[in-house]
């Protein structure tokens, strides 16, 4: 039973121009305790494929048509009061800059006992308790203290902890989490990433992973989803995507990869750039950087259909050509 259902979800954004569709059609599923990853150059649409599930696409973006299903319940089509509910109960949600989600007027400790009692029925002194445990759980000393501080008396990785237990103190089933790890140390960002395969272990909570770091990918999630101009291109278990792709695309993103056992002096790299959203090619989006492009790449677009250990969307697969 999928936690987490999208099916055929479009994103499109009016323009004086035309409209823009900025995800297009893309499904798939995350269950309970699963880490699914979402990699893909700037551009590809996996923000905006977080912002739908969470709720916050920014105006003029709409979900066109599609589906989002949460526990059994649809919710792509709830108003701003509705979402606000789910956010937070039912989502957690993690972002690249910790200071965006913290307001630098409250202490920590009031912002998460705050978001403790606007989702569950618990008193001052338990919202208080339960708050300092999951200072403590997301790894911040002295947690009991460190309730009346302030986010700018915390360091860049300690803020991503604080966010990280605000993320978790209702409890949500779901943890979309963008890009948390970019803006920060190495050595922290591995500690992050640690923190969130536990969560997902000790609290059976499903979390998306959207990153462009296909190191943080490898290390953390159990499936990855690859997207390309807003589609998802292959789909499949971690270790069968990295080790044996089978869209061009993914086999490029993990050939540009270092590997420190090569001698190699130079990096691999895909020609090209990500297509604009008023300029996608007929046939696959791929076609214009694809080594591997025939004649029909450029005329019809390929869904995603059985590969060796994956899905792929390309022609190439599954016995297409």
């Amino acid at each position: 039973m999928s936690l987490l259902e999208v099916n055929k979800l479009v994103v499109e954004f009016p323009s004086r121009h035309g409209t823009l569709r900025a995800i297009d059609g893309i499904s798939f599923d995350i269950a309970p305790g699963e880490i699914l990853g979402v990699v893909g150059e700037s551009g590809a649409g996996k923000s905006l494929t977080g912002a739908s599930i969470i709720g916050l696409l920014e105006p003029p973006g709409r979900i066109a048509s599609g589906s989002i299903t949460l526990q059994g319940e649809r919710i792509d089509q709830y108003n701003n009061d509705q979402m606000r509910h789910i956010r937070g109960r039912k989502i957690g949600a993690i972002f690249q800059d910790p200071l965006t989600s913290l307001n630098p007027l409250y202490t920590v400790g009031r912002q998460i006992t705050e978001t403790i009692q606007a989702h569950l029925p618990v008193s001052d002194e338990e919202a208080k308790q339960r708050a300092i445990r999951l200072l403590q759980d997301t790894g911040i000393p002295a947690a009991a203290e460190r309730m009346g501080h302030y986010p700018h008396q915390f360091s860049g990785g300690m803020r991503q902890r604080v966010v990280i237990a605000l993320a978790l103190a209702a409890e949500p089933q779901l943890i979309v989490a963008d890009e948390p790890t970019t803006a920060l140390d190495v050595s922290i960002q591995a500690q992050i990433i640690g923190l969130l395969k536990t969560i997902c272990k000790d609290r059976g909570a499903a979390v998306m992973l959207i990153t462009h770091d296909m190191g943080v990918i490898a290390e953390t999630c159990d499936r990855v989803a690859v997207m390309y101009a807003g589609r998802i291109v292959e789909i499949g278990p971690v270790h069968e995507v990295i080790n044996r792709p089978s869209h061009p695309y993914t086999s490029g993103l993990m050939a540009s990869i270092p590997d420190m056992s090569s001698d190699r002096e130079r990096l691999n790299q895909i020609d090209g750039a990500m297509p604009r959203l008023n300029a996608i090619p007929q046939g696959c989006a791929f076609n214009p950087r694809c080594p591997r492009v025939m004649e029909r790449c450029l005329q019809e677009r390929p869904e995603l259909r059985p590969a060796i250990a994956t899905q792929a969307a390309c022609w190439h697969v599954g016995g297409a050509t």
